[in-house]
């Protein structure tokens, strides 16, 4: 482990993560650390973990970023003291949570909604997600099925103070970059002892809004379209077979048994 990005969600992490994989660094973002590691995670988060789970999960990465990893940014430093520590700020806490509403709004439209019903996976994501909000923003995140999600923006603010203030106070001097996206290569290159590249520092997700085209490509994203895509044809060949049976079947207890009977036998064929 060479380098922490302790910087909240929403502070350019996304920016950070290409700019870090550009200097030949092999990063870990929230989607790796839900795939490879959540039920390490899942452990640290509901019963507590140990400087040596954390080594596990990431002697062989250069580098992490994001949620769960930036808020036990300090845990993460005790397992790898020597790796430096990059804090990343918005100008201002209205701007930060601005962005959070912005990508809140994304991933809540109708699309989205659908798709976590019929994915495994996706709903996977959304109890990690929901657990991540638990152990850093100290609460759980509004029902949002039927509604637009209402955030706690008065928690979000005093969590995002108080981070930033702890790592302020406690990281290493001599190992910390305070750090903005627009300051561009030259700072950050300077902090990690790199070469300045010879292309234009990424910039990526600002507004919060285009966060499924930056992930499209994912592996994990790529199969929870395709459970979504698989639920929906199970539900077609379930709706046309009971449908038969409406007109086949002697009576209703029978329409009820064989209906039954085909959508769990579908099911467990399909989910295991």
């Amino acid at each position: 482990m060479k380098v922490i990005v302790a910087g909240l969600s929403k502070t350019g992490t996304k920016s950070m993560v290409w700019a870090l994989q550009e200097l030949g660094y092999e990063v870990y973002d929230f989607l790796e650390h839900f795939i490879y590691h959540q039920k390490i995670w899942t452990k640290i988060m509901s019963e507590g973990g140990s400087t040596e789970d954390f080594r596990q999960m990431y002697e062989n990465v250069d580098a992490i970023t994001d949620l769960p990893a930036s808020a036990y940014w300090d845990e993460i430093h005790k397992a790898f003291p020597e790796s430096k520590i990059i804090l990343m700020m918005r100008e201002s806490e209205d701007d930060w949570i601005r962005s959070i509403d912005a990508q809140g709004t994304e991933l809540n439209t109708w699309t989205a909604k659908l798709i976590c019903i019929l994915s495994p996976t996706a709903r996977k994501v959304d109890h990690f997600l929901t657990m991540i909000s638990v152990a850093v923003f100290g609460f759980v995140p509004a029902s949002h099925i039927i509604s637009q999600p209402r955030y706690n923006e008065l928690q979000y603010k005093m969590k995002y103070r108080r981070h930033n203030a702890h790592v302020l106070q406690n990281a290493p001097k001599d190992k910390l970059l305070v750090y903005s996206i627009k300051e561009g290569w030259e700072p950050l290159c300077k902090f990690l002892g790199k070469q300045v590249p010879n292309t234009e520092f990424p910039h990526r997700n600002k507004s919060g809004t285009n966060i499924f085209e930056l992930v499209k490509g994912e592996p994990a994203v790529l199969r929870v379209f395709k459970e979504a895509a698989l639920s929906l044809a199970v539900i077609a060949c379930a709706v046309s077979f009971c449908t038969y049976k409406m007109y086949t079947a002697d009576s209703i207890g029978q329409l009820l048994s064989d209906c039954t009977y085909a959508i769990q036998e579908t099911i467990s064929s399909v989910w295991g």
